[in-house]
């Protein structure tokens, strides 16, 4: 029986989120496992050594001698994986399509590995889910981005100089993310326009105050996520779309599809034909961009539009998002909780679609095809 978590400590540059936060930390503890975190793994988050000492951890560099329950936010290198000790779980968003040689390397070393990001999205499991939970951020923050680099108010203002129209927003792509800058546009008081190509889209859009662009194309998928267009369906939906994206002054892209390129949906000739000061923000940046002319990680000017493709954006709301982080970690692992340790049960659904690899074995329907690829 595993009875004991180690934290890690996140190595991308970009990085500034915990897996594991104090609060949860010391709810760990009482429930009987001994906690081990990483020397500064919660710094960038403004959780200090010393917090989590007070929580009842251990802050010491992890020796990896026994079979632990190790969390992440980001998969673990797989220099380090090659020190887990077999038995071990690891948790964390394993991005397993790009990353086949670590999954390899995890299957080799008998280390159980949980890719987060597969976690099913059902009702049971929405307290869970790291996705929705970070995208609720980076939907936030996109709009906040988008406020800043616009010429133009957000609200309808009426002053002593005339009134002010208030600014036009679309936001393509209503997901969590989606949704979230949906509802964020239109607290700072824009015009709200969304599309999406799933049909219960709809009522989400409308129950937010904001009005849903019809473009005639269907295209829902699995587990909720939007399955990838026909090259038909792509130049109806980039017909109907261009007249909304002319207008727009502010526009939010979200759409993704799991494992693939992110979907092109606003083209370089939209952009030129966008009005000046226009600002488009490419949430999808990280897995290609929803624009054709977004640079990840740039801010670039085309034509008087200003676009920009932010990186990891949960990460710049550090706090909030290692907090709600580490919930959905707590809540994956509660159930499996046993006087004796961790139980994880193998014929739970959640379990079940988030285990990539068990025993030596990739076990992964999905990622099964990958290894012999």
């Amino acid at each position: 029986m595993i009875k004991t978590i180690i934290v890690l400590k996140e190595t991308h540059p970009l990085e500034k989120r915990v897996a594991l936060d104090p609060k949860n930390v010391e709810r760990f503890i009482k429930a009987g496992f001994k906690v081990i975190v990483t020397p500064d793994a919660g710094v960038k988050a403004y959780f200090n050594n010393e917090a989590y000492e007070k929580a009842g951890a251990v802050v010491t560099t992890p020796a990896f001698d026994e079979a632990s329950i190790i969390v992440s936010i980001n998969a673990p290198t797989a220099a380090l994986a090659q020190q887990f000790k077999a038995g071990s779980i690891s948790l964390s968003m394993l991005d397993p399509y790009n990353n086949v040689d670590l999954i390899k390397t995890l299957a080799t070393q008998k280390v159980n590995a949980i890719s987060l990001e597969f976690i099913p999205r059902i009702t049971r499991a929405q307290s869970m889910d790291v996705l929705s939970s970070q995208a609720t951020i980076s939907g936030y923050q996109s709009v906040l981005i988008s406020a800043d680099l616009s010429p133009r108010f957000f609200p309808m203002l009426t002053t002593a100089a005339g009134t002010i129209r208030p600014a036009k927003v679309l936001v393509i792509g209503v997901g969590v993310a989606g949704l979230q800058a949906i509802a964020t546009a239109k607290r700072l008081g824009a015009q709200v326009e969304a599309y999406d190509i799933r049909p219960d889209a709809k009522e989400q859009v409308e129950s937010l105050g904001a009005k849903l662009v019809d473009t005639g194309v269907n295209a829902a998928g699995e587990g909720g996520y939007a399955r990838e267009l026909t090259e038909d369906e792509k130049a109806q939906q980039a017909k109907a779309l261009a007249k909304h994206v002319k207008e727009a002054h502010i526009i939010i892209t979200t759409a993704a599809i799991p494992g693939k390129r992110a979907p092109l949906i606003v083209t370089k000739e939209m952009v030129e034909a966008m009005m000046p000061g226009a600002v488009i923000v490419d949430m999808a940046a990280e897995t290609g961009g929803n624009c054709e002319v977004t640079k990840p990680g740039e801010t670039v000017i085309l034509n008087e539009v200003t676009i920009a493709g932010p990186l990891n954006l949960p990460s710049t709301v550090a706090i909030h998002a290692s907090e709600m982080f580490s919930q959905n970690i707590y809540n994956y692992l509660n159930p499996f909780i046993t006087e004796e340790g961790l139980v994880l049960d193998l014929e739970d659904e959640v379990v079940r679609d988030s285990l990539i690899t068990y025993e030596g074995e990739v076990v992964s329907e999905r990622i099964k095809p990958l290894m012999t690829a």
